[in-house]
Formats: structure tokens, C-alpha cells, sequence
């Protein structure tokens, strides 16, 4: 019995949670909803990935809990991570306008301590 079938390889999409927490206590249920890959015990924060569909949902329900203070999405996935054709050219320094912002340069001086 030979099965020839073809696997695939196919790579999830991932995202990370910062979960903001008044005590570390309560790890193990957060264990369920994810995988930890940093506790912070000076600063009482927890790294959790998951899956991105499922993003939304494990938000809501960790924002539900009475030891968590906050929950930010890690905005990495969204960051374009290709540099290769900017690197050392004029495009290095280009921007994007968006709406809302503004960029000013402003001249500055360097004034030493002496000299004031």
C-alpha cells in the first residue's frame, strides 16, 4: 500500500498579543488561548501568539478577563519588511502623505554648554 499523495507545506499567518496584566498568577489560562513566548514579570506583560483568524475572537475574550488590563495587537504583520530595492537610493527617504499629517523641518541649532 503506497499512498502518493503530495503534501504541502502551508504557513499560517501569525499575529501576537501583548496581554497587559495586574498579576501573573493567572498564566495557565492564558496558555489556552495561545502560545506565550515572553512573560515579562517586571512589567507584567505577557507576549501570546496565535493563529490571524482567530485574532478577534481570543481578543475579545482575553480583554473579558479580570487580570487583564490591556490588550495590544503587535502591528508587525501590517510592517513591510522589504528593503531591498531602497537601500541607498532616494526612495530610502521617501514617504507616504497621509491625511492628517504633516512633516515640518525645523532648523536647529547645536549649542554647547559653554557657550550658552
Amino acid at each position: 500500500m503506497q499512498v502518493d499523495e503530495e503534501k504541502e507545506l502551508v504557513i499560517q499567518k501569525r499575529r501576537s498579543l501583548i496581554v497587559w496584566v495586574y498579576s501573573l498568577k493567572q498564566l495557565k489560562t492564558l496558555k489556552r488561548h495561545g502560545f506565550i513566548q515572553y512573560v515579562s514579570r517586571r512589567m507584567k506583560y505577557v507576549v501570546l501568539y496565535m493563529n490571524e483568524e482567530n485574532v478577534d475572537t481570543t481578543e475579545e475574550k482575553i480583554n473579558n478577563l479580570h487580570f487583564v488590563r490591556k490588550v495590544e495587537r503587535s502591528y508587525r504583520p501590517d510592517v513591510e519588511m522589504n528593503f531591498a530595492e531602497k537601500i541607498g537610493t532616494k526612495a530610502a527617504y521617501q514617504y507616504v502623505e497621509e491625511e492628517g499629517f504633516e512633516v515640518e523641518e525645523i532648523n536647529t541649532q547645536i549649542r554647547l554648554a559653554e557657550n550658552v
